[in-house]
């Protein structure tokens, strides 16, 4: 056990504090605050970054000119006569000309390259607007009346049990399952790909043949991983810390800038600022309130204490599981190119059910295939975490871990008796049938 606590220690050590471990750890959630940042600021903007098309229209139907609304992104202009217009479009800087003709049968959009499909659903949807109008107009039909008449009626999910109705947040299940369940298909890709890096590594400079003269092949395995596993663990917690702050500041900042915006405005006006500064603040201070507590409220309708205390769970037997298949897979060869015939058999399942999740899981997260994807200890991290905030018995969570633990145990004894015979083999590309020899070899 000593030595084992020792291959562990250095293993976590000499990963932690490499300068690339911390510039990771630190730089990633301020690139993903700036992320996030530019998808709002881009969905603001409707992707345009100021980039408005310009339409030159030729309607000779009647029902569009001057009736089409310009928007952030394109402004329409109209002519008479489609001839004139072809000869100039190109000279005077248009991006599309749209032609309506007559009979309306043929609306034609050119322009001097394909147009992406945004801006032609936008055009159409423009046109649609006009010509229902002019329907509506024509058969008489009150417009308000009619919108009124197909408003959806939206259904408010509610969830009832001994402890009696609450709402239920939808949406906030559906962003908590496919975030837990990215967040393990990213680390044991991620650092199941560090065990079998380092397994490798070691191998080919020899210092395996040292190491191996003091300790056993599966105490080393077993040392490695764990050390590798600490590392993630660690990285995790310093993200999510670091990510909750950095959420914090920018916060109070914005709603400082906002607040400072309405007050300039309400100067502006020539309005006493100190009559108008409390319910200034009142207002400024209400909305991120109300939308706190909104989140706040979607969070206490979900198991947030069962779901942190099964992704610990599977984050870790399901990477300890995968790493020893990958510390095996290392073992196995002498250099990462040689991995790939291997890699695809031990990465299929994450794969699988991860595509799964995005589909069938998410969709029916009680269904016989989700279920019995949430058993499988190949399957299970990614399939039950989709599936907890949709809300799973205990029962079933008990027996998934339990296989979870006894699949865990079951792997790592056979890449153990793998890992043994391959981290001594040099220079012999090995294959699936010398993989079998290895593991019926005798100690």
């Amino acid at each position: 056990m000593n030595k084992i606590l020792l291959i562990i220690k250095r293993e976590y050590m000499t990963r932690v504090m490499k300068k690339s471990f911390l510039m990771v750890t630190f730089l990633v959630p301020v690139l993903f605050m700036g992320m996030m940042a530019l998808v709002v600021y881009l969905a603001v903007n409707q992707g345009g970054l100021g980039d408005t098309k310009k339409v030159e229209v030729v309607d000779e139907s009647g029902w569009f000119a001057n009736k089409m609304n310009s928007s952030k992104t394109i402004k329409y202009t109209y002519v008479n006569n489609i001839a004139d217009a072809k000869k100039t479009f190109l000279k005077e800087g248009y991006d599309y000309l749209l032609y309506v003709p007559a009979s309306m049968t043929k609306v034609q959009l050119f322009g001097k390259k394909t147009p992406s499909l945004i801006n032609q659903g936008k055009i159409e949807d423009e046109l649609t607007r006009v010509a229902r109008e002019r329907r509506l107009n024509e058969a008489h039909i009150d417009a308000a009346v009619l919108a009124n008449a197909q408003k959806e009626i939206s259904v408010q999910p509610e969830q009832i049990d001994e402890t009696g109705e609450k709402h239920a947040h939808v949406m906030a299940a559906y962003g908590v399952g496919l975030l837990c369940a990215f967040l393990i298909y990213l680390s044991l890709f991620l650092y199941g790909a560090q065990v079998m890096r380092g397994v490798i590594e070691e191998k080919v400079s020899r210092i395996i043949e040292v190491v191996i003269s003091s300790v056993k092949p599966f105490q080393l395995m077993l040392g490695k991983i764990i050390g590798v596993g600490m590392v993630g663990l660690t990285q995790f917690v310093m993200w999510i810390v670091l990510t909750i702050v950095l959420s914090g500041v920018a916060g109070t900042a914005v709603m400082g800038n906002k607040m400072k915006a309405m007050q300039q405005v309400q100067t502006t006006k020539h309005i006493d600022v100190r009559s108008a500064t409390a319910p200034i603040t009142d207002q400024a201070a209400e909305a991120p309130q109300n939308e706190a507590a909104e989140f706040l409220q979607s969070l206490n309708t979900l198991p947030v204490g069962k779901i942190v205390f099964c992704f610990l769970f599977y984050f870790m037997f399901g990477y300890l599981l995968y790493s020893a298949l990958f510390a095996a897979v290392g073992s196995a060869v002498d250099n990462e190119t040689e991995t790939q015939q291997f890699m695809l058999p031990v990465t299929m399942p994450l794969i699988f059910t991860f595509i799964m999740a995005q589909s069938v899981i998410i969709n029916n997260p009680d269904s016989n295939l989700s279920i019995w994807l949430s058993m499988i200890p190949f399957t299970s991290p990614i399939a039950m975490m989709i599936r907890l905030p949709f809300g799973v018995e205990w029962p079933q969570i008990a027996i998934s871990m339990a296989l979870m633990v006894v699949g865990f145990l079951f792997t790592t004894w056979v890449a153990a008796r793998i890992y043994r015979v391959g981290i001594l083999m040099y220079g012999k590309k090995a294959s699936y049938k010398e993989l079998a020899k290895w593991f019926m070899y005798k100690e």
